[in-house]
Protein backbone atom coordinates (compact mmCIF):
# COMPACT_ATOMS: atom_id res chain seq x y z
CA UNK A 1 0.00 0.00 0.00
CA UNK A 2 2.89 2.36 0.75
CA UNK A 3 4.27 1.97 -2.76
CA UNK A 4 0.87 2.73 -4.27
CA UNK A 5 0.52 5.92 -2.18
CA UNK A 6 4.04 6.98 -3.10
CA UNK A 7 3.30 6.47 -6.81
CA UNK A 8 0.07 8.48 -6.61
CA UNK A 9 1.86 11.11 -4.57
CA UNK A 10 4.66 11.41 -7.12
CA UNK A 11 2.07 11.73 -9.90
CA UNK A 12 0.36 14.55 -8.01
CA UNK A 13 3.67 16.32 -7.40
CA UNK A 14 4.46 16.20 -11.13
CA UNK A 15 0.92 17.23 -12.02
CA UNK A 16 1.27 20.16 -9.63
CA UNK A 17 4.46 21.28 -11.37
CA UNK A 18 2.66 21.01 -14.73
CA UNK A 19 -0.16 22.99 -13.13
CA UNK A 20 2.25 25.88 -12.77
CA UNK A 21 1.85 26.41 -16.50
CA UNK A 22 -1.70 25.14 -17.05
CA UNK A 23 -4.42 27.38 -15.64
CA UNK A 24 -6.88 24.50 -15.33
CA UNK A 25 -4.83 22.69 -12.66
CA UNK A 26 -4.21 24.41 -9.29
CA UNK A 27 -0.48 23.58 -9.20
CA UNK A 28 0.58 24.22 -5.60
CA UNK A 29 -2.57 22.71 -4.13
CA UNK A 30 -2.22 19.60 -6.30
CA UNK A 31 1.38 19.17 -5.20
CA UNK A 32 0.33 19.65 -1.60
CA UNK A 33 -2.20 16.82 -1.89
CA UNK A 34 0.74 14.69 -3.06
CA UNK A 35 2.60 15.56 0.13
CA UNK A 36 -0.52 14.89 2.19
CA UNK A 37 -0.75 11.35 0.78
CA UNK A 38 2.72 10.62 2.12
CA UNK A 39 1.29 11.17 5.60
CA UNK A 40 -0.80 8.00 5.18
CA UNK A 41 2.19 5.75 4.49
CA UNK A 42 3.71 3.74 7.30
CA UNK A 43 7.29 4.20 6.13
CA UNK A 44 7.36 8.00 5.74
CA UNK A 45 6.95 10.46 8.57
CA UNK A 46 5.45 13.82 7.62
CA UNK A 47 4.75 16.17 10.49
CA UNK A 48 1.44 17.91 10.97
CA UNK A 49 3.25 21.24 11.34
CA UNK A 50 4.88 20.77 7.94
CA UNK A 51 1.54 19.95 6.33
CA UNK A 52 -0.16 22.99 7.88
CA UNK A 53 2.63 25.38 6.86
CA UNK A 54 2.93 23.93 3.36
CA UNK A 55 -0.86 24.10 2.91
CA UNK A 56 -0.87 27.75 3.98
CA UNK A 57 1.87 28.49 1.43
CA UNK A 58 0.02 26.60 -1.32
CA UNK A 59 -3.22 28.41 -0.53
CA UNK A 60 -1.58 31.85 -0.50
CA UNK A 61 0.12 31.17 -3.84
CA UNK A 62 -3.17 29.89 -5.27
CA UNK A 63 -4.95 33.09 -4.21
CA UNK A 64 -2.10 35.32 -5.37
CA UNK A 65 -2.22 33.64 -8.75
CA UNK A 66 -5.78 34.85 -9.15
CA UNK A 67 -4.98 38.46 -8.27
CA UNK A 68 -1.47 39.04 -9.71
CA UNK A 69 -2.57 39.13 -13.39
CA UNK A 70 -5.43 41.45 -12.48
CA UNK A 71 -3.08 43.79 -10.65
CA UNK A 72 -0.58 43.64 -13.53
CA UNK A 73 -3.24 44.48 -16.09
CA UNK A 74 -4.69 47.29 -13.96
CA UNK A 75 -1.25 48.80 -13.33
CA UNK A 76 -0.82 49.02 -17.08
CA UNK A 77 -4.34 50.32 -17.70
CA UNK A 78 -6.22 47.11 -18.50
CA UNK A 79 -9.33 45.53 -17.10
CA UNK A 80 -11.19 42.24 -16.92
CA UNK A 81 -11.04 41.77 -20.68
CA UNK A 82 -7.26 41.50 -20.68
CA UNK A 83 -7.23 39.22 -17.64
CA UNK A 84 -9.80 36.79 -19.02
CA UNK A 85 -8.19 37.02 -22.44
CA UNK A 86 -4.80 36.07 -21.01
CA UNK A 87 -6.24 32.91 -19.43
CA UNK A 88 -8.10 31.87 -22.57
CA UNK A 89 -5.08 32.77 -24.69
CA UNK A 90 -2.86 30.54 -22.57
CA UNK A 91 -5.06 27.48 -23.10
CA UNK A 92 -5.44 28.11 -26.83
CA UNK A 93 -1.74 28.97 -27.16
CA UNK A 94 -0.61 25.74 -25.49
CA UNK A 95 -3.02 23.67 -27.59
CA UNK A 96 -1.90 25.13 -30.92
CA UNK A 97 1.62 26.47 -30.31
CA UNK A 98 2.98 24.13 -27.64
CA UNK A 99 5.67 25.68 -25.43
CA UNK A 100 5.64 28.95 -27.38
CA UNK A 101 1.97 29.28 -26.48
CA UNK A 102 2.92 29.77 -22.83
CA UNK A 103 4.29 33.22 -23.67
CA UNK A 104 2.49 34.17 -26.85
CA UNK A 105 -0.98 32.92 -25.87
CA UNK A 106 -1.52 35.08 -22.76
CA UNK A 107 -0.15 38.17 -24.48
CA UNK A 108 -2.34 37.83 -27.58
CA UNK A 109 -5.31 36.75 -25.49
CA UNK A 110 -5.00 39.78 -23.22
CA UNK A 111 -4.64 42.05 -26.24
CA UNK A 112 -7.72 40.62 -27.99
CA UNK A 113 -9.69 40.53 -24.73
CA UNK A 114 -8.97 44.18 -24.05
CA UNK A 115 -9.82 45.11 -27.63
CA UNK A 116 -13.19 43.37 -27.28
CA UNK A 117 -13.96 45.40 -24.17
CA UNK A 118 -12.39 48.68 -25.35
CA UNK A 119 -12.61 48.61 -29.16
CA UNK A 120 -10.98 51.93 -30.02
CA UNK A 121 -7.89 52.00 -27.82
CA UNK A 122 -5.28 49.73 -29.46
CA UNK A 123 -2.36 51.34 -27.67
CA UNK A 124 -4.08 50.90 -24.31
CA UNK A 125 -4.92 47.29 -25.18
CA UNK A 126 -1.27 46.60 -26.01
CA UNK A 127 -0.15 48.17 -22.75
CA UNK A 128 -2.75 46.18 -20.79
CA UNK A 129 -1.70 42.98 -22.57
CA UNK A 130 1.89 43.59 -21.54
CA UNK A 131 0.83 44.18 -17.92
CA UNK A 132 -1.32 41.09 -17.90
CA UNK A 133 1.55 39.06 -19.35
CA UNK A 134 3.92 40.33 -16.66
CA UNK A 135 1.36 39.45 -13.98
CA UNK A 136 0.68 36.05 -15.48
CA UNK A 137 4.38 35.19 -15.75
CA UNK A 138 4.92 36.29 -12.16
CA UNK A 139 2.19 33.91 -11.04
CA UNK A 140 3.63 31.07 -13.12
CA UNK A 141 7.07 31.70 -11.60
CA UNK A 142 5.71 31.61 -8.05
CA UNK A 143 3.72 28.43 -8.67
CA UNK A 144 6.70 26.75 -10.33
CA UNK A 145 9.04 27.61 -7.43
CA UNK A 146 6.54 26.25 -4.88
CA UNK A 147 6.02 23.12 -7.01
CA UNK A 148 9.77 22.53 -7.14
CA UNK A 149 10.06 23.09 -3.38
CA UNK A 150 7.31 20.54 -2.74
CA UNK A 151 9.05 18.13 -5.12
CA UNK A 152 12.28 18.64 -3.18
CA UNK A 153 10.53 17.78 0.09
CA UNK A 154 8.91 14.76 -1.55
CA UNK A 155 12.32 13.48 -2.65
CA UNK A 156 13.75 14.24 0.79
CA UNK A 157 10.98 12.26 2.52
CA UNK A 158 11.52 9.32 0.16
CA UNK A 159 15.29 9.49 0.65
CA UNK A 160 14.95 9.46 4.43
CA UNK A 161 12.72 6.36 4.23
CA UNK A 162 14.75 4.56 1.55
CA UNK A 163 15.97 1.78 3.85
CA UNK A 164 12.43 0.93 4.95
CA UNK A 165 10.96 1.23 1.45
CA UNK A 166 13.60 -0.54 -0.59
Amino acid sequence: MDLFLICVSSFLILLGIAGSFLPVIPGPLTSWVGLLLLRFTEAIVVSTDFLIISFAIALVIFLLDIFIPIVGAKKFGGGKGSTYGASVGLVIGILFLGPFGILLGPFLGAFVGELIVNKTNKKGALKAAFGSLIGFLSGVFLKFIVGLAFAFYFIDFIWDAREVLF
